[in-house]
């Protein structure tokens, strides 16, 4: 089961320009380092201020609501279109499409400048860029783009014959579609199907269609409403998938399709009950067995089946229980990560025949020095990856003879100390090397295989910047600075060399913080014009994330959820305080989540930002967790507070959802964007807050707001099409320092 584009939930990590871009992103820019603006005292900034053409101003519509006693007033809570998911309301469009003209009037004047961006984020670009090959079941994969193409081809070689065939044409498929995402696809075991998903819409409601490969034909077979992944039992006679609700973005059942067999005849192999819970499924290394989950927050309850999709669900783990698991299988057990006995998790095994929590026996211990976060089990070893005081790495273990024996185990040697590396594809169960990603924030996406024997690295792919690209002109450090309750917060900073600690540059500060998702110290090529230009660009590891441990996720959640916001802010202050940068020349970014992190610390501390850019962000957070028909809600319930049946989760909430607390004063630049067909943050929260903040705010600084009408929680979808929506992000920070060109 290959999963492509699919991230889970809300976490949609970073800005992918700022982070995790792995579209092909960049031309380093030819100003100078010293040749960016410098800057001045805070109260000398001169900040970006409105446009001449006047801002929409929207209407007002009288609303209230009651709550455990509490009037709750929302003059803009009509930018729900009552018919959602369908969006045809006239007032609500048409203020959409006046934000929309509002913000080409901003863009149209500086079309040079985001040309110029735009121009250097695509000489970065490897145009005929391909993955290191990989080897399943007698074939060789790989995929590729062509010169000029939006999309990937992908192929496969037979290993018999030599031969080798295009099996799925991306661009082609998306040929007559504004909007395009290929979600997941399988090939059945006896390599003649393909059975893909794709969404044409950006709803993330995906179709799925099965090919003949030897005859290059379509089967009738044509499954709606898929959540995305999808894979073949091992027969290859059915086919596994989630089924979305009809009028919610929501899974409640998994689905065994018998191919050949319309898709209301299908089966259902596991129904969740309960609106709170998230479900899901895949397949073992060892290809024996699939893992059905249903979670929510910090439970997960799992169950197997055998492969042929024939047997009965066993459960191994009840969500009474009360914790999380990772599962994979090989030689007759199943190995867990599991947090049943400390909170970073421990390493587990129990017999297949014998899947339930009280055969389990312990491989090992759970600590507080080493936070388990994932593993993968093969033929002769286990590779488990793990961080420690927020550091990666990634080991090799022997499976144990005596439990009572201490582990063999080979820990992989990486060229930095900070670092992201990630076990790779490694689909082959028998293998004699490991494949293993690998990037730091001065150096490019690397693929190296790891070979078992002689414990050494080949490199296999490096990241081609075509445009030319010098990791020795670029430094980067890893900083704590101590936040207001005490707590040491990891910051990763990279810049260029010449960069002066002096107070003179303008910094680029980005946060997550939420649902345990790491902001790792990644690589970004479309970072460069920003690094280029003069800027610091710094990731603050708050907590809500899970940089330092599980714990730090706890720490940024429910009662202790402000501590994400306050972290950020000291993060910044600290960096102040260091003379990294002046207070108010910093610019932050965040998306979703970290979207709504841009929003507190705007109404917290509006004075630091020289702009803000709130990337479909999750800011009407009381309105959205008062909302039990929305699909993520009853799940999110547990991240945030359920404000209908607790009358202190809602004013927890309330205390900090920030377009409730949008106040009469000043604040910086914004840019805010949004999708018309986002699933995951609905298009009204950023349409709410920009309304709301231009009502409210004193200041004349300029605030654009950009809702594209045909996309939804991942914007474009073509690889040249989400290089032009950052380089406008990128222009309106660039000009919000005076920069312009």
């Amino acid at each position: 089961m290959k999963i492509l584009t699919k991230a889970l939930l809300c976490v949609a990590l970073c800005s992918l320009a700022a982070c995790h871009n792995k579209q092909n992103d960049s031309v380093v820019n030819k100003q100078t380092l010293s040749s960016a603006p410098q800057s001045k005292n805070m109260n000398q900034f001169q900040r970006l201020k409105q446009l001449p053409t006047p801002a929409p101003v929207a209407k007002r519509v009288p609303s209230e609501r009651n709550y455990h006693g509490n009037v709750l007033q929302d003059p803009y809570f009509w930018m729900k279109d009552q018919g959602y998911p369908k969006v045809d309301d006239e007032d609500v469009l048409s203020y959409l499409k006046e934000e929309n003209a509002y913000h080409k009037s901003f863009l149209d004047p500086h079309e040079g400048l985001v040309n110029t961006v735009f121009e250097e984020f695509k000489g970065r670009t490897d145009e005929t860029e391909e993955s290191v090959p990989y080897i399943e079941n007698g074939y060789e994969y790989r995929w590729f783009y062509r010169e000029g193409e939006e999309y990937r081809t992908r192929s496969r070689k037979n290993l018999e014959t030599g031969k080798e065939a295009i099996f799925l044409d991306e661009t082609s498929l998306a040929k007559g579609h504004k909007y395009f995402v290929l979600g997941g696809w399988a090939i059945s075991p006896d390599n003649r199907y393909l059975a893909y998903s794709f969404d044409t819409a950006g709803d993330e409601r995906y179709q799925v269609k099965i090919k003949d490969l030897e005859t290059d034909s379509y089967l009738d077979d044509v499954l709606n409403d898929v959540q995305g992944s999808v894979a073949y039992s091992s027969d290859g006679k059915s086919l596994v998938y989630s089924l979305l609700e009809q009028e919610r973005w929501h899974s409640k059942e998994l689905k065994v399709h018998v191919i050949g067999e319309p898709q209301k005849n299908d089966r259902t192999l596991y129904q969740e009950d309960d609106d709170g819970y998230f479900i899901g499924f895949y397949q073992t290394s060892s290809k024996e067995f699939f893992v059905i989950n249903s979670s929510q927050g910090e439970v997960q309850e799992s169950y197997v089946v055998s492969s042929d999709l024939k047997g009965d669900l066993v459960p191994m783990v009840s969500r009474k229980e009360g914790f999380q698991q990772r599962i994979d299988h090989a030689h007759g057990h199943f190995y867990m990560l599991a947090n049943d006995t400390h909170t970073n998790f421990r390493l587990a095994r129990t017999a297949d025949s014998q899947p339930a929590t009280a055969n389990w026996q312990t491989v090992q211990e759970g600590s507080d020095a080493d936070y388990l976060l994932s593993l993968q089990a093969f033929d002769g070893f286990i590779a488990m990856k793990s961080r420690s005081n927020g550091f990666e790495k990634i080991e090799l273990i022997d499976y144990p003879a005596d439990l009572d024996q201490d582990l063999k185990r080979a820990e992989i040697n990486f060229p930095e100390s900070v670092f992201t590396a990630s076990i790779g594809i490694n689909p082959e169960f028998k293998t004699n090397f490991l494949r293993v990603n690998y990037e730091s924030m001065i150096t490019p996406d690397t693929t190296f295989d790891y070979q078992v024997d002689s414990k050494l690295l080949t490199t296999r792919k490096v990241k081609k910047v075509p445009s030319g690209y010098d990791k020795d002109q670029y430094d980067t450090e890893r900083l704590m600075i101590t936040a207001r309750d005490g707590v040491d917060i990891p910051v990763t900073i990279v810049y260029k060399k010449g960069f002066k600690k002096d107070a003179s540059h303008p910094m680029w500060l980005y946060g997550y913080g939420a649902y345990s998702s790491t902001v790792t110290p990644n690589f970004s090529t479309l970072r460069l014009s920003a690094l280029d230009r003069g800027f610091s660009f710094a990731i603050a590891h708050v907590r809500g994330g899970s940089m330092m441990s599980y714990q730090w996720y706890l720490d940024g959640k429910l009662k202790k959820r402000e501590n994400t916001f306050n972290d950020f802010v000291d993060v910044a202050k600290g960096l102040v305080e260091r003379n990294y940068v002046a207070a108010g020349n910093i610019s932050a970014s965040g998306r979703s989540a970290g979207g709504e992190l841009m929003g507190a610390v705007t109404i917290q501390a509006p004075d630091l930002w020289r702009s803000i850019n709130l990337g479909v962000p999750f800011v009407d957070v009381l309105n959205t967790m008062l909302d039990a028909t929305l699909p993520l809600t009853p799940p999110e319930w547990k991240e945030w507070g359920n404000p209908i049946a607790s009358a202190e989760d809602y004013a927890l909430i309330q205390s900090y959802s920030p377009y409730d607390n949008i106040a009469k004063r000043d604040y910086p630049p914004m840019y805010v964007s949004g999708g018309l067909n986002d699933p995951r943050v609905t298009y009204w929260e950023p349409a709410k807050w920009t309304a709301k903040m231009r009502e409210l705010k004193t200041d004349d600084n300029l605030l654009v707001m950009r809702i594209n009408m045909g996309a939804g929680h991942f914007a474009n979808s073509g690889r040249y099409g989400r290089l032009k929506d950052y380089a406008e992000e990128y222009a309106f920070m660039f000009l919000a320092h005076g920069i312009n060109q």
